[in-house]
């Protein structure tokens, strides 16, 4: 095997092990990264949702209250998860939200269609067991697909909803003509009732990472075939050439031409190698002149 082979075959070993080693703890943080990427973007949607609960709250709900009191058929724009549902739904038409799943999941909620499911339900309690967690997220199989989940902690922090959640003696009767007395009541001021969770097909995160990951092995073989051609243009020029030449010199000295020379050379070690060749063969020429006159002398 050529000296040239040897070097990039130890190279490339080099290469493939590194890139082994990496591989899997390089995949590991990009996942992670697109986890983050998507969760920022979840958390950001989480906050348009109640910025515009809170204007329901403040803006909306004061105007339409009395019409909710007088009137028979419930007017469901008063209700704020109502406005911020319907929004999202608008919000997911868009590119960047196309694959999210807004939700406001409650144990007890006043339309059903906010049941939350036992996952969900674990998750409000871990709110209430540890109150200074401020969001959750990682991945659940709903119908065997993963779905990668954000969730933030939902808390009654405003008087004006105990009006509809506190006791079915206070609320409107609208309201209980359309969704009747059995649920979303008995909510206190400052407590957990629900989550704020978004959902979004865990291929997605996969399917960034992944992209990210080739786009990095590609970058690196680029950079390693550079690499390599360099590593054999500066081997033949400085290394391979230079041994041939010598090879060749030693071969015609080895058979009696004395003549030969390897030119000039550069000061390096080949350099010296050269140098300590030419006083061997001048060496060699001197014994051999001597032993040319010993015998003629003979």
């Amino acid at each position: 095997m050529k000296i040239g082979t040897k070097v990039n075959l130890i190279v490339m070993i080099a290469f493939l092990g590194g890139i082994l080693i990496s591989g899997t703890a390089l995949s590991s943080v990009l996942e992670q990264k697109a986890e983050q990427e998507v969760s920022s973007q979840a958390i950001i949607a989480i906050q348009i949702a109640n910025s515009l609960r809170k204007y329901t709250n403040d803006r909306v709900q004061p105007l339409l209250l009395p019409r909710v009191d007088t009137q028979e058929q419930f007017i469901p724009e008063v209700i704020p998860t109502f406005s911020v549902r319907e929004t999202f739904e608008i919000l997911r038409k868009t590119q960047e939200f196309s694959n999210f799943i807004y939700k406001d999941a409650a144990p007890n909620p006043t339309n059903m269609r906010d049941m939350a499911d036992k996952f969900e339900a674990d998750i409000i309690n871990k709110f209430n067991q540890q109150p200074e967690l401020k969001s959750l997220s990682g991945f659940r199989n709903v119908f065997e697909n993963k779905l990668f989940y954000t969730a933030r902690p939902f808390r009654v922090d405003q008087q004006s909803c105990l009006r509809c959640h506190s006791a079915p003696e206070v609320a409107p009767k609208s309201q209980l003509v359309t969704y009747g007395k059995e649920h979303g009541f008995g909510w206190k001021l400052n407590q957990i009732v629900a989550t704020q969770i978004v959902y979004v097909p865990a291929e997605e995160i996969f399917k960034t990472a992944q992209w990210s990951f080739y786009l990095i092995l590609g970058l690196l073989g680029l950079i390693f075939t550079i690499i390599v051609i360099i590593i054999n243009l500066l081997l033949k020029k400085t290394v391979l050439q230079r041994l041939k030449i010598m090879a060749n010199v030693a071969e015609k000295v080895s058979i009696g031409d004395m003549d030969a020379n390897f030119g000039k050379q550069d000061k390096d070690e080949i350099g010296a190698l050269a140098d300590a060749f030419n006083r061997m063969k001048h060496s060699l020429e001197i014994a051999l002149n001597m032993l040319n006159n010993n015998t003629n002398t003979r």
